[in-house]
């Protein structure tokens, strides 16, 4: 089956918003690549690996109209201009080639590597992450999950650990937490679409034992020493009792996906139950990290 696939010659600044609109006018897949042949080999600590100059491509089913689709995400993109642009027919074999040749290994903090199966990875004596990128989640790539690799890294072992990924989606922090050394992680996620994906991910990385998935309703009442939560300000907030009720005192809280412009409300949320750190930024988003006070309620 052929595919409509466009691609956006850009910078590194607009990589975000460019592949944010076209997943918003219903993309399949988004990839970003070197424009300008400069290799990302070993990306420096507490910086995602994105190019100055990138090619970011959709692909889009073969009926897509062709004439359409620039204006569609020319709106999208509004009021940013829409980049340099070609869109070419591939085949489903070839678009298999360019889509495995799009991911890279990549490096966080000191000894964390996500690789695709499909590479050798470039340290094979340090902590490699197997993960295969499907057309609904990303591979560490974005800063928020990059933010929350590099805060693992930084902690070393966890040995003998529980720690919960709470919004798992492919369970690429919940399989990092294990490689560190945590003896068991929950992987709780709203879509049971990355349940399977966080459990297939778990089989690919030789740890389905340590790894255990549910939904949040399903969600036993375990007291972890610490919880991972990529999402969303607005649900950390409103889930902010709920999930400091899973971590014990002085366990560790490391919240991500909030915006730079949220920071202040997402902690406030927290700080009830937890002493929160100054944020750290990257790009446009913050990671949040604190302690569980020992007298919260």
């Amino acid at each position: 089956m052929p595919w409509i696939q466009i691609t956006l010659h850009t910078t590194a600044q607009h990589v975000e918003p460019v592949s944010d609109a076209l997943m918003a006018i219903g993309a399949l897949s988004v990839t970003c690549g070197d424009d300008a042949d400069e290799p990302l080999y070993e990306p420096a600590l507490n910086t995602t690996p994105v190019w100055q100059q990138t090619h970011v491509v959709g692909l889009f089913e073969e009926d897509t109209d062709r004439d359409l689709l620039p204006v569609a995400l020319q709106a999208a993109l509004s009021p940013i201009e829409l980049p340099s642009y070609e869109i070419t027919v591939v085949e489903d074999q070839e678009w298999t080639r360019v889509w495995m040749d799009e991911f890279h290994p990549m490096q966080f903090g000191q000894g964390l590597w996500v690789c695709p199966s499909w590479q050798e990875p470039p340290e094979p004596e340090a902590i490699n992450i197997l993960l295969d990128p499907g057309l609904a989640f990303g591979t560490g790539t974005h800063a928020t999950t990059a933010l929350c690799l590099e805060w693992l890294a930084q902690q070393g072992n966890l040995s003998g650990q529980t720690w919960i990924d709470y919004g798992c989606g492919s369970g690429i922090l919940a399989i990092a937490a294990v490689k560190l050394g945590a003896t068991q992680v929950w992987g709780v996620d709203n879509d049971p679409q990355a349940l399977l994906a966080t459990q297939d991910n778990s089989e690919k990385n030789h740890i389905p034992n340590q790894i255990s998935t549910c939904l949040p309703e399903d969600f036993p009442k375990v007291l972890a020493d610490g919880m991972l939560a990529n999402i969303l300000a607005a649900p950390l907030v409103s889930l902010a009792p709920v999930l400091a009720q899973h971590v014990r005192p002085e366990g560790w809280i490391v919240l991500s996906g909030i915006l730079q412009e949220q920071a202040q409300m997402v902690a406030d949320a927290y700080a009830p139950f937890f002493q929160m750190d100054a944020p750290t930024v990257q790009e446009d988003w913050v990671r949040l990290v604190g302690r569980r006070l020992s007298t919260a309620d």
